[in-house]
């Protein structure tokens, strides 16, 4: 008897077409995974689509074809311990999927059909009276003005590039403001801070070894300095030769406080403006690896 899902599929992701979209149905259903196929229409979709199913069914199979915004989106509707997720990368960089190690929709797709799953913690914001969950990483300070500076046109176009060229065009309007980030015993002054929840970053990049998907706790990266500080953190990241960086502070903790004013990300979307609070929530949701 073929096991029934729920398939969330964002037209607008990075590598869609409807061809792949029909060739996952046919994968799914050769392999006894029988999908009810959900096509977002707007950016309020995924969680709106997410937390019906969980109303209207008992621990569901919710797979997720898109990127890493469609995937948060999923996650900000789900019932805390209710679902299992599966990733099936159509996006831009699919963080996610690179941290659970899935080389391509095919090893996706053979993955949900063998069915295993892990429990993962995740991540969860308070911000301005609004609380949002994220399952990477949250940025304040250059990572989150980057994000809110990337042009959708240009996205759509050059894909990953849009977020260089943010980064180009924020060299000539930098921010010297400070945020305080405080959390695992300690208290850091510093000019950006990364809140990860994994340890990869923008797509393969290393940021964080001690990060771990399947660990609570936060892996939390602060930055100080200016523009060359972080055109060097930029090479650093590339040539993947981070340890020893004077300008970077790592440190462990469950719960988060930052304070100013800089723009904030979450998994790769724009969401507004410190202060916040950040805390880690832990097996929120089964996923499949």
């Amino acid at each position: 008897m073929p096991r029934p899902c729920f398939l969330i599929v964002n037209p607008t992701s990075g590598t869609y077409s409807q061809k792949r979209v029909d060739c996952i149905l046919q994968t799914l259903a050769a392999g006894g995974v029988q999908p009810v196929l959900m096509a977002t229409a707007s950016a309020a979709d995924p969680a709106r689509f997410a937390a019906r199913i969980c109303r209207e069914n008992e621990n569901p199979l919710v797979l997720v074809a898109g990127g890493d915004g469609t995937l948060n989106g999923v996650l900000n509707g789900l019932v805390p311990g209710a679902a299992t997720l599966g990733v099936i990368p159509l996006g831009t960089s699919n963080v996610l999927a690179r941290e659970l190690k899935i080389h391509s929709v095919e090893d996706a797709l053979s993955r949900v059909v063998r069915g295993e799953s892990r429990p993962i913690p995740v991540g969860e914001i308070v911000c301005g009276g609004v609380t949002r969950r994220f399952l990477l990483m949250a940025g304040v300070g250059v990572d989150g003005a980057v994000v809110r500076g990337v042009r959708l046109p240009e996205k759509r176009v050059v894909g990953k590039a849009a977020y260089a060229l943010s980064a180009l065009r924020l060299l000539f309007a930098w921010d010297r403001s400070e945020l305080t980030v405080t959390g695992g015993g300690r208290s850091i002054s510093c000019d950006s801070a990364i809140v990860c929840n994994a340890a990869k970053y923008g797509g393969n990049f290393l940021l964080t070894p001690g990060g771990d998907l399947f660990t609570p706790g936060f892996q939390v990266f602060c930055i100080r300095g200016g523009r060359l500080a972080y055109l060097n953190l930029f090479l650093r990241l590339v040539l993947g030769k981070l340890s020893g960086t004077r300008s970077v502070t790592i440190f462990t903790a469950s719960e988060v406080k930052v304070s100013g004013g800089k723009a904030i990300q979450c998994d790769g979307d724009y969401f507004g403006c410190a202060p916040l609070t950040l805390k880690s929530l832990p097996d929120f949701v089964r996923v499949i690896v």
